[in-house]
């Protein structure tokens, strides 16, 4: 289990951590780019691979084409359905440049397509060709990252299979750099009040358009009230309850100020069984979400 739970603070690779996600976010533009349409903007999000994160399969004319993080070799990996493969190291330099070769590599595939290259979801607005100021990149740091992130996947997608009704895949969110799965009851939820940096909240409303209850793992964010890595659980629109409503295990609680519960990583990590610990947080919290909104609870698979 060692290798499965590495430790993760976060103020020993913040700087790398800010690097890498606006590497994400210019990945993850791509896809918006090229994939069609999905509802809640699934199609826009990466997916854990055994080396790391990938576009999946996107379509381009008569091609397809798939970008991967590969963190076992450090690089970014292009690929097409008709056999080429480009690959662009992953290292410590500035953002502008890694986006420079990361243009090149996509002229290299024959792929060419239009990126906005603002940052989302951040107060950075810095565009991806003028950032010279993040530049660290520590490989080690990034791969225990992946690792976290596909230990949380495994258990997302365990999570996901007990529920019968609607439910999004595990998939990767680089605008907020989390990974979730959000399971939904079928009724409409009201208008999500926006407000996300450098983000419409027309995004917001079409993610949010139907009523949800979701799981994930997120790094934490230096400055916040989880300025650490840890599991979370919400529901919107949120039922009346949910900050006094007592779950598993005692280590969780809920944030005021995310309206989030939360689950520290270094909390599972420490126990026993982490992943039984996690399971049974995303239970529990799914649990107390459903009865305070009156789910229909035929949704659920029996044990």
């Amino acid at each position: 289990m060692t290798s499965a739970w590495p430790a993760l603070p976060l103020g020993e690779w913040q700087d790398t951590y800010a690097t890498l996600h606006l590497l994400t976010q210019i990945v993850g533009k791509t896809r918006l780019a090229l994939a069609p349409p999905q509802n809640h903007w699934w199609h826009v999000t990466l997916y854990l691979t055994s080396r790391g994160l990938t576009t999946s399969p996107m379509p381009y004319r008569d091609r397809n084409v798939e970008i991967e993080f590969d963190f076992i070799d450090q690089q970014l990996v292009g690929r097409t359905s008709d056999g080429l493969v480009r690959t662009l190291p992953l290292v410590a330099q500035p953002v502008a440049e890694v986006y420079r070769a990361y243009r090149k590599l996509l002229d290299a595939l024959g792929i060419s397509v239009h990126i906005w290259t603002r940052p989302q979801e951040s107060a950075g607005t810095i565009p991806f060709e003028q950032d010279t100021t993040h530049t660290a990149y520590d490989g080690a740091a990034a791969a225990r990252c992946w690792r976290v992130l596909a230990e949380a996947d495994r258990l997302l997608k365990q999570f996901r299979g007990r529920f019968l009704g609607k439910s999004s895949p595990s998939h990767f969110w680089w605008g907020s750099f989390d990974l979730a799965c959000t399971r939904f009851s079928g009724a409409k939820a009201p208008p999500h009040p926006g407000g996300i940096p450098n983000l419409s909240d027309r995004v917001t409303r079409e993610a949010y358009s139907h009523a949800c209850i979701s799981a994930g793992f997120w790094p934490g964010s230096m400055g916040t009230p989880v300025a650490e890595p840890a599991f979370y659980a919400y529901a919107y629109p949120e039922p009346a309850g949910c900050a006094e409503a007592p779950i598993s295990p005692g280590t969780g609680r809920y944030d005021v100020n995310f309206r989030e519960w939360i689950l520290p990583y270094d909390a599972a990590r420490a126990t026993p069984d982490p992943r039984q610990t996690v399971l049974d947080f995303f239970e529990s919290t799914y649990e107390t979400a459903a009865r305070l909104a009156q789910w229909d609870r035929a949704l659920e698979r029996s044990a």
